[in-house]
């Protein structure tokens, strides 16, 4: 018998640990969407396809596009805001400080978190009464229950994921680089998008996949602030595993949603190494 080297007895503990928290959960949910709904839930060990019909039907498809249309905007906000913010941090005296106040949502229920923004955005919240005493608006503004308050919400929890790994690249660019393209007779918009972006591109890559992939699945926001008119993916999942009780479509769906993530992640893990091999030439 060949010994297994130092690598794969040090790749055991890892291998398991995706094995036992997402391979073995993944086959679970891809298979029951091949299953048949149980009387009183659950499911039969009956083999079908009946569940992937409901991809040919225009309501889903309407939810899905604007799932996917939610989570792009969310994406380009998030990214756009987390860029010049980590660049703030990192070229900051107090990098340690601003980075703890990033990190403090961590600290606080994500629910938690939605409320207070219920209680701000609300007709009676903190926004409309202050508007109001203002005199600006005269009767309470319609700022919740929208799609635009689950993009704001989402932007918003989205943040620390995109500004920490793009701050951990930025922190390793080295400055000196623009300031030669100045001297080279580059503007400072031309250095930005020559210089600095090209370099901090896998900082982007990995933010847009924390920030796209969680908001495809998102289902607490759209459930609390969206209303009927922002429903989402994981809202019509969550509503077929306790309402209707359809496990094997919901299954179906996740799986869907599943496939999609991961030709996102493909599509920009191949733009990565294209990139890669175009530096190295």
């Amino acid at each position: 018998m060949k010994k297994l080297s130092s690598g794969s007895l040090y790749s055991i503990p890892l291998t398991l640990w995706m094995s036992v928290f997402f391979v073995i959960p993944m086959l679970i949910v891809l298979s029951y969407a091949f299953l048949t709904k149980g009387t009183y839930g659950g499911v039969q060990m009956i083999f079908t396809l009946k569940n992937f019909n409901v991809f040919f039907e225009p309501v889903f498809l309407k939810i899905l596009f604007r799932t996917a249309y939610i989570s792009a905007i969310v994406t380009v906000l998030t990214v756009a805001l987390a860029i010049p913010t980590a660049y703030f941090i990192a070229r900051s005296k107090f990098k340690q400080e601003l980075l703890i106040l990033v990190i403090i949502p961590f600290w606080t229920n994500f629910l938690i978190r939605i409320y207070a923004w219920i209680s701000i955005l609300g007709s009676n919240g903190f926004l409309n009464t202050f508007l109001m005493k203002l005199g600006i608006i005269d009767t309470p503004l319609k700022l919740l229950y929208n799609t635009g308050s689950v993009i704001l919400i989402t932007v918003y929890t989205s943040l620390p994921f995109a500004i920490l790994p793009l701050y951990a690249i930025i922190e390793k660019f080295d400055f000196a680089l623009v300031e030669a393209a100045r001297d080279l007779g580059a503007t400072n918009s031309q250095a930005f998008r020559k210089v600095f972006l090209p370099n901090i591109k896998s900082g982007i890559i990995t933010a847009v996949l924390f920030t796209f992939i969680p908001s495809m699945g998102s289902y607490a926001i759209p459930k609390l602030v969206g209303g009927t008119k922002a429903t989402m993916l994981g809202t019509v999942i969550a509503q077929h595993l306790t309402v209707t009780r359809n496990w094997p479509l919901a299954a179906a769906i996740s799986a869907m949603l599943i496939l999609i993530t991961s030709i996102a992640l493909l599509i920009f893990m191949r733009a990565e190494k294209k990139s890669k091999e175009a530096d190295n030439e």
